[in-house]
């Protein structure tokens, strides 16, 4: 059984959630769907990509796990 003190512990800890989308596609740009195809970025989204990840280093953030999709 889990004893008061840890199911307590438990309650009180504080987790986030980052959710980040990749930047534009050459294919986002030309409004096609890729599906499965692993497009690459777009110059747009080259930048978008180095601005949100100064945006996580200005911000601090440090990550124990990192999820990604296949593609």
């Amino acid at each position: 059984s889990i004893s008061r003190r840890n199911t307590n512990l438990e309650m009180t800890t504080k987790y986030k959630i980052v959710l980040i989308r990749h930047g534009e596609s050459v294919y986002n740009e030309k409004s096609l769907f890729c599906g499965w195809h692993d497009a690459e970025l777009s110059q747009t989204g080259i930048q978008e990509a180095v601005y949100g990840g100064q945006l996580l280093k200005k911000g601090g953030y440090t990550f124990d796990i990192a999820f990604t999709s296949v593609l």
